[in-house]
């Protein structure tokens, strides 16, 4: 179950930012490494080397994502980053089946409801984020329009928590 949080938007791309640069230095220091390794051991003086880089360059690539996701994802330095990728993954989830919430929301379920205004307060946050403000404002005139329709059937609107029933329950509107 993923749950927004507040962040601070300057903070979360100056962190971001860092830990970018962190990955692509680590990254092309390994390509470097490992392509000048390949090289030296099975290269020919003067020859042409480029499958032996290349083969450097894969097995950089390689590392880094088994880097990235079993060592560096847990460290505090990448917090920001690894919750901007939940937040956009629940983000996508939710578009996915849309046109289920649609449906869901003119019959006034409370799980498309729900999910909805889940989606604009993940969508608001993630466009603070990235400093997006012009889409931001666009979404403002929807999620309040749905905010005052959720208040209107006693629906608690501060739905910062996705639960993935939610999706599962949408899914049977066609």
């Amino acid at each position: 179950m993923f749950e927004i949080k507040p962040m601070d938007p300057h903070l979360y791309r100056t962190q971001t930012r860092r830990s970018t640069l962190i990955i692509a230095v680590v990254f092309a220091v390994s390509a470097l490494v490992l392509s000048s390794l390949a090289v030296q051991l099975f290269g020919v003086p003067g020859g042409d080397n480029f499958r032996l880089n290349l083969a450097g360059v894969i097995v950089a690539l390689l590392l880094m994502i088994a880097l990235v996701r079993f060592i560096f994802w847990s460290q505090p330095w990448m917090a920001p980053a690894v919750y901007s990728w939940q937040l956009k993954r629940s983000l996508m989830s939710i578009t996915n089946v849309m046109h289920h919430i649609n449906h869901g929301v003119a019959a006034n379920d409370p799980s498309a409801m729900k999910l909805l205004r889940f989606y604009h307060l993940a969508l608001a946050q993630m466009h603070l984020l990235d400093g997006n403000t012009g889409a931001h404002s666009e979404l403002l005139r929807d999620s309040e329009q749905h905010k005052d329709r959720m208040t209107a059937l006693a629906m608690d609107t501060e739905q910062n928590r996705l639960d993935p029933a939610w999706l599962e329950a949408v899914k049977r509107y066609h």
